[in-house]
């Protein structure tokens, strides 16, 4: 019982997060699962993550696609090459010491949280629409991009959003708003991919995945409510959650290499 509302609470405070400030947040979910949660091992940590997440992306998805902020010939691509470096990122992460691994992935929560604190960029002038004549342009930077972002969202069990908005934004020169849309095919498609591999291998605690999306939905109910009060603050909340995620990611770095 205990170990449900725990996994309710976590799955809320993620939400909350995610509905703030946008992608991100579901970084937070394997340290919590692990050091609040009590989950034991890291892989089945990082396997049920990788479920929550590909289930919050497809919701979120639906939204932009009613939206048009889709655009679906890059974002398609872009998933495809990445789900090809997402199967191999999860089966060599599968084979890491869960220790090392979680090492590694508080490494990379402080490189998130830096990359966070810069300031964003703005909308990118030209679009290049992914069509027969720029397909030998377009294409091979998308696959490059994809297949990358892959295999990093696969090992670390996470969504990659961070990763896949730049990297649509480069590849195709997508709008800011049109790159957030269309990196939610992607955030699905590696996590169901990772999630798929996981499972496989018996990693996946699907008792755990309900109560954190259960949690994770009202989360993102309330987040998206706070942050229609406080849009003028976006910036400054953005600065607080990096802050939050490196001191997070300090404190996972020391445990994996104490532990």
């Amino acid at each position: 019982m205990v170990h449900d509302i725990l996994a309710v609470g976590a799955g809320t405070l993620v939400g909350i997060v995610l509905g703030l400030i946008g992608g991100g947040g579901s970084i937070l979910a394997v340290p919590l699962l692990v050091y609040v949660v009590g989950v034991q091992s890291t892989h089945v940590a990082i396997g049920t993550s990788a479920v929550a997440v590909a289930l919050s992306a497809l919701s979120s998805l639906v939204v932009h696609a009613r939206a048009g902020n889709v655009r679906w010939p890059c974002a398609l691509v872009f998933a495809a090459c990445g789900m090809v470096g997402a199967g191999l990122g999860s089966t060599i992460g599968k084979s890491f010491d869960g220790q090392w691994l979680l090492f590694l992935f508080g490494l990379l929560m402080i490189v998130i949280a830096l990359l966070m604190l810069r300031e964003p960029q703005g909308q990118i002038k030209k679009f290049v629409p992914l069509t027969k004549a720029s397909m030998t342009a377009v294409a091979p930077r998308l696959a490059v991009f994809g297949s990358g972002t892959g295999l990093l969202a696969g090992f670390f069990g996470i969504g990659g959003g961070f990763l896949v908005v730049p990297g649509l934004v480069a590849g195709a020169r997508l709008p800011l708003l049109a790159a957030i849309g269309s990196s939610l095919v992607s955030v699905f498609a590696f996590g169901l991919t990772t999630a798929a591999n996981y499972a496989l291998s018996g990693l996946i605690d699907w008792r755990l995945v309900v109560m954190f999306v259960l949690g994770g939905i009202a989360g993102s109910f309330f987040g998206g409510r706070i942050a229609a009060r406080l849009a003028k603050q976006k910036r400054a909340l953005s600065i607080v959650f990096a802050v939050i995620v490196a001191g997070v990611g300090v404190y996972v770095v020391v445990r994996g290499f104490v532990g």
